[in-house]
């Protein structure tokens, strides 16, 4: 194995896509509320998949669910689900389609209510990113009182396949954790991005 990949978290393969994914979106803070919502979708459709899964059919999912407009998501009816059925872009799993299409609903009942998305979701950290130290995937928990939290709370307003370990790895992936080890180059990066301001855990910290 290379050097270079032995730096990366462990939990990166071989697999050039994934690699682009880890090295430059997973960690990255996400501000924008269209794209927060795109991304709790994507991260809703893992549950009993390996990430990779809908890593590679993430184009068709921007393809079939129009961009994640959430506008246009929420309008489809019976007739796009079973449209959304014969897709072999995504993963034809008709609770994950229709999930989808509940959150887009869910998210704009909150813009109607005048709750902003981005700031609605950020709050469940402070607004500011938690930095961890982990040294190994060990550390990595699969939950945190925040994910807990963050659950709850979407899953009052009507979202689905938000269970906080779903809600963790989003978390996790648009930088309101960094979960990157302390070894892999990309932690100081998406730690420097924010530079001070950020809270800080202990090493295997929670």
């Amino acid at each position: 194995m290379s050097t270079e990949l032995t730096l990366r978290c462990a939990w990166v393969t071989r697999d050039p896509e994934y690699i682009e994914y880890h090295d430059a979106q997973w960690g990255r803070p996400v501000r924008d509320g269209r794209e927060l919502f795109a991304k709790l979708c994507l991260d809703g459709l893992q549950a009993g998949l390996s990430w990779i899964t809908i890593l590679k059919r993430t184009p068709g999912y921007y393809r079939a669910f129009a961009g994640f407009d959430p506008v246009v998501i929420a309008a489809f009816g019976e007739a796009d689900v079973e449209r959304l059925m014969q897709d072999t872009g995504i993963i034809r799993n008709r609770l994950k389609v229709q999930s989808i299409i509940k959150n887009a609903r869910a998210y704009l009942a909150m813009q109607e209510e005048g709750v902003d998305f981005a700031g609605f979701l950020w709050d469940f950290v402070g607004g500011r990113p938690i930095v961890n130290r982990r040294q190994g995937d060990g550390d990595i928990p699969a939950t945190s009182k925040e994910s807990d939290a963050m659950s709850r709370a979407l899953k009052k307003r009507g979202f689905t396949f938000v269970g906080s370990t779903i809600c963790y790895a989003f978390m996790q992936a648009v930088g309101m954790v960094n979960d990157h080890l302390v070894s892999c180059p990309c932690h100081a990066e998406c730690q420097q991005a924010w530079g001070i301001g950020v809270t800080h855990r202990g090493e295997g910290a929670v």
